[in-house]
């Protein structure tokens, strides 16, 4: 006879996998738009924020399911990271992974051999159209949940019914805990205190006996989490998050009152040598000129290309007033940790962009082109006469938006000329590298004249 029984006492997570991870259960997070797009992130830690790299390959095969659009949970691809497991989401949308994970079995003197598995859940999205989500279904452990502005409720079903009285404990992000307890029906609700990322785990154990991979086991312990962000959609913005970006905006070097200029150029475009004048005007409207007219087809394309991105970055926006909000940004990490700066989630835009910043400096943009993910990060700045940041160097990384895959990196190099009051461009350097192999370009522009306002 089989026995079956929810617990959570706290010597038994130590039990598991012994001391050095007393606490740790296997997660998922759902991940706003950032480096190479959307992903799921699976980390065996303490909380639903960082992953353990003692324990990778143990998770390794994890298998994670995807509900699509049309109600039906699909296979995901994972790859592994260091302390990780990684998975591309679409850029935009609701969004419930779930996963699969046999850990293995565990023997200890003098304990009884039991079979570990872990069920991880997260959800991301609508809150009304979550709550409609189905159930996977399929694992003999699954935290369901639904939703409404003030309340989730969790349900644990165990062989895809509710256990009433089951027993679930939060995890915040300073891994405070709160215990609750199922009704009759099962279900559990639960006020958030607070925005911030969270996960609520359960789990049951079971008299059972059986052998996996050569060592045999007498009971097995199964844990399901379910990790989301609350609350969970926010239209609203983080106002240090607006101001920190604003802040950066203001100390890029800009063309204030920008008259206009004319230069000549010379460069190289995969071997082929080029030279021609360039004209831009005070709107940034860009002319370019080839003195071969037989490559004007095959040059100027791609010059007039880099001038017009040139340019965009560098005209003065204006600032905002009562016609022109200001953006709203959130912040997309709870903690400022990483070394290029806490990410920012901006709402709204053709470009669905986030970014990082750091010390004043926008290190890098995310964005989602079509059929493509780009991100940018700056790997160098100057400073012009002002103290304001004039990019040096930086790279951009485009990925496939199906499939995930890195397509191409581009390496650029940019140097500046100070003319009258702008900082002009004076020579570009762009080093491509595909599966085709790698391409320069480059230009440089001299005999600077600055146009007559008209």
């Amino acid at each position: 006879m089989i026995s079956r029984r929810i617990f959570l006492p706290a010597f038994l997570l130590t039990l598991l996998i012994g001391e050095p991870a007393a606490a740790h259960f296997l997660f998922i997070r759902i991940m706003p738009p950032a480096e190479g797009g959307r992903a799921a992130e699976v980390y065996f830690s303490e909380l639903a924020e960082a992953g353990d790299s003692r324990f990778i390959a143990k998770i390794a095969h994890t298998q994670l399911w995807l509900l699509s659009v049309e109600g039906k949970f699909e296979p995901l691809k994972t790859h592994a990271a260091s302390d990780r497991l990684r998975a591309l989401l679409p850029y935009t949308g609701n969004v419930v992974v779930v996963g699969k994970c046999q850990y293995g079995v565990l023997a200890r003197p003098k304990q009884t051999p039991f079979l570990l598995r872990h069920f991880p859940k997260a959800i991301a999205g609508n809150a009304q159209e979550l709550s409609k989500a189905p159930a996977f279904g399929k694992l003999p452990l699954e935290i369901v949940a639904t939703m409404d502005p003030e309340h989730i409720r969790f349900v644990v079903l165990r062989d895809g019914k509710p256990v009433p009285g089951a027993e679930f404990v939060t995890v915040d992000t300073e891994l405070h805990n709160v215990k609750l307890t199922a009704d009759t029906e099962g279900q559990a609700t639960w006020k958030p205190p607070a925005p911030g990322n969270y996960a609520v785990y359960t789990n049951s154990q079971s008299r059972q006996s059986g052998a996996v991979g050569g060592k045999k086991y007498e009971e097995i312990r199964d844990f399901a989490t379910l990790a989301f962000t609350w609350p969970l959609e926010r239209k609203d913005a983080d106002e240090a998050a607006v101001t920190l970006f604003e802040e950066a905006l203001a100390a890029r070097a800009s063309w204030k009152d920008f008259p206009g200029f004319r230069a000549s150029i010379t460069g190289n475009l995969d071997g082929r040598p080029f030279d021609g004048t360039i004209t831009i005007d005070a709107k940034g409207t860009v002319e370019v000129s080839d003195t071969d007219a037989s490559q004007e087809e095959s040059v100027v394309p791609w010059v007039q290309a880099q001038l017009e991105s040139i340019v965009l970055h560098r005209l003065a926006r204006p600032t905002a007033t009562a016609e022109r909000r200001r953006p709203v940004l959130r912040f997309g990490e709870s903690k400022d940790v990483h070394p290029l700066g806490r990410l920012l989630v901006f709402d709204g835009g053709k470009f669905a962009s986030s970014y990082r910043v750091k010390d004043l400096q926008i290190l890098v943009v995310n964005r989602h082109i079509g059929d493509e993910n780009m991100t940018i990060t700056v790997l160098d700045n100057d400073r012009n006469s002002e103290g304001l940041f004039l990019p040096r160097s930086y790279m951009v990384q485009y990925w496939d938006a199906t499939t995930g895959a890195l397509t191409r990196t581009e390496t650029v190099q940019q140097r500046w000329q100070r003319v009258g009051s702008w900082d002009l461009p004076a020579r570009q350097t762009v080093t491509t590298a595909t599966a085709a192999g790698v391409s320069a370009r480059s230009f440089t522009l001299s005999k600077h004249a600055l146009l007559k306002s008209k």
